[in-house]
């Protein structure tokens, strides 16, 4: 099938948009590339410190004739998506050992998981976190002794700040591992339907401590199709695991086997054998257009609306929303998995799963299929599965017909034909929205504005009872600059209550509603955002606001808009505790969020 011709076109546009820092960055990777790993450059009390803890490696690393695989780990126990790391620098020895080569831990990242932080304080470090995550992974690189590098990193800041960082490593081989999704517990729509429960007083803590127990369980990611399950997609969709590794349940032979595998791959990526593919040679500007069309079709998360831009610019790629949203508006909708779907993420494999998602967009002409990837050139490999067969790792042929027309569709007959996500603008400024799970009758809301400056104030006055009628609420100065852009999911209960009740209902935020926005629309990442004197901050309750996902516009109706001065908050509170004051330098640095909400480009 020929190349779609938006795909075509956008990915041109990219190019040529990005083509002078794109041109910088490579002559910058071709320079690191030719000078090498240091380690063989190191002085003697160097090498020694380099090699002291090598234990049975010391000796092939002294004579330097191996490669040498670095490990970088978001491993801590306290996360159940990273649990299952903490037996993968064994595994990955052993298998660079069988190989003739070493490995060691080259450092650890910090993980932090947002369902825990949720509407608390520590919420607000969680987006700056990438960038921590970016500066760690590289501070474990800087020694500069390795021929590739494997990264151990699964949710939602964590694999955008390894992306980061392996482009600015971008001349070193790169292999992702994941640990894969835990086991089905409760089904998702029943957690829901219990949280909906609580918010309304009908039933209490103790039994939703029970529920939320029942469906986050064990080791592996949580099975919904929220930021840290859209990140596998992209990684394997984007070439950087190896064929179906993404969702193979932790504890299986089959998981240990793809992490043995992983590790030998990027050791035979080296610039020391004959298939050297540094990662720069990977994440190029067609790489980036597959993740855009992947995170479409599959209706995944808002999140990498922000994410995406600061990985691109990473490699010296320069994405912006109307990327997103012209390429949405080409790509059909192939996947219902929770919260656009009443699956989860093991279903949706079983139902055939990437392989067969990724062979009906290449049929569709909708990926580029030449693009480079740890398996090979070409994403053809990305249709095939991993299996067993008597002990040995191979891959066959993947489901090439879905397996349950429910949750996984072709692309002759999609669940609907454009993509879920869109960019808005208007009088309000830019901003995005997720409409896969929106049902068309909620896609256009005009209703009277009720305009709040914190989270906790819009749960108040729910339980005040103050929402009766049609309702925009709008929550600003939670941007990046003001308070770090904290995740609003805990809204999401309170919006779909109103909803169910009858009202047509909205949000507007700077902030952001995380991968698990649902059915009620979401303007998020509102840009400008309110502290920086966006039209956001000039709101006042009363004033009627349109969100309209159809026109991808986001309007206020109000006379002398334009004039008004526009509203101040007290953020005092948000300074300090839970070691907000230590990110105090972030939130003056931070670029907005069309830009990516980074600290390193503007």
């Amino acid at each position: 099938m020929a190349l779609n011709e938006t795909v075509r076109r956008v990915t041109r546009r990219i190019a040529e948009r990005s083509a002078p820092l794109r041109r910088a960055y490579l002559e910058r990777m071709a320079a690191a590339r030719e000078a090498g790993p240091a380690r063989a450059h190191l002085s003697c009390s160097g090498q020694a410190h380099a090699y002291a803890g090598a234990g049975p490696d010391q000796t092939a690393l002294a004579e330097g004739r191996a490669p040498n695989l670095g490990i970088v780990t978001a491993y801590n126990d306290m996360l159940s998506a990273h649990r299952p790391y903490e037996d993968y620098p064994r595994l990955i020895r052993e298998a660079a050992r069988a190989a003739g080569a070493t490995a060691q831990v080259a450092g650890g990242v910090p993980a932090m998981c947002d369902g825990v932080t949720q509407g608390a304080p520590g919420m607000e470090l969680s987006l700056f976190s990438r960038d921590v995550v970016a500066m760690s992974a590289a501070v474990a690189l800087s020694h500069d002794v390795f021929d590739a590098a494997v990264f151990l990193g699964v949710c939602d800041k964590i694999v955008p700040g390894l992306v980061i960082a392996a482009q600015a490593f971008g001349h070193l081989p790169a292999v992702f591992l994941p640990a894969g999704p835990m086991t089905s517990g409760l089904p998702n729509e029943e957690k829901a339907r219990l949280r909906r429960q609580f918010a309304r007083g009908e039933i209490g803590r103790k039994e939703l401590l029970a529920a939320e127990m029942a469906a986050y369980h064990g080791p592996g990611t949580c099975t919904f199709y929220g930021t840290a399950n859209t990140n596998q997609m992209l990684m394997e969709i984007m070439g950087l695991h190896l064929p179906g590794a993404s969702f193979v349940n932790p504890g299986t032979e089959l998981r240990e086997a793809l992490t043995r595998e992983g590790a030998r791959r990027a050791l035979a990526l080296t610039a020391l054998g004959d298939e050297y593919t540094p990662v720069c040679e990977i994440l190029d500007e067609r790489a980036f257009v597959n993740g855009i069309v992947g995170l479409n079709a599959t209706g995944g998360s808002t999140n990498l609306l922000i994410h995406l831009v600061a990985m691109a610019r990473a490699g010296g790629i320069v994405l912006d929303w109307q990327d997103f949203s012209d390429l949405s508006e080409v790509t059909p909708l192939l996947a219902r998995v929770y919260p656009n779907g009443l699956a989860d993420v093991n279903q949706f494999h079983a139902a055939g799963g990437l392989a067969c998602l990724i062979g009906e967009l290449l049929e569709a002409g909708l990926l580029h299929p030449d693009t480079r990837t740890v398996a090979g050139r070409g994403l053809a490999a990305y249709t095939r599965e991993p299996k067993l067969k008597d002990g040995a790792l191979v891959w066959e042929e993947g489901a090439r017909e879905t397996l349950e027309p429910g949750i996984l569709r072709p692309a002759g007959n999609p669940f609907q034909p454009s993509g879920g996500l869109r960019r808005l603008a208007g009088s309000l400024g830019t901003a995005v929205i997720k409409v896969s799970a929106v049902a068309p009758e909620h896609r256009v809301v005009e209703a009277p504005a009720r305009v709040f400056h914190d989270l906790d104030e819009v749960k108040a006055a729910f339980r005040a009872g103050e929402f009766a009628s049609d309702v925009v609420i709008v929550l600003r100065f939670q941007g990046p600059k003001a308070t770090g852009m904290p995740e609003l999911h805990s809204l999401t209960p309170i919006l779909t209550i109103l909803q169910g009740r009858g009202l047509k209902v909205a949000l507007v935020t700077d902030g952001r509603m995380s991968g698990a926005s649902g059915k009620v629309p979401a303007a998020i990442h509102v840009s400008p955002e309110a502290l920086d004197g966006g039209p956001i901050a000039r709101l006042r309750d009363g004033d009627v606001v349109r969100v309209d996902a159809e026109a991808g516009r986001l309007d206020v109706l109000a006379e002398g808009f334009a004039a008004r001065v526009p509203a101040q908050a007290d953020l005092s509170a948000h300074a300090a505790g839970t070691g907000r004051e230590l990110f105090a330098a972030f939130r003056r640095n931070v670029s907005s969020a069309e830009a990516g909400a980074s600290q390193f480009w503007e």
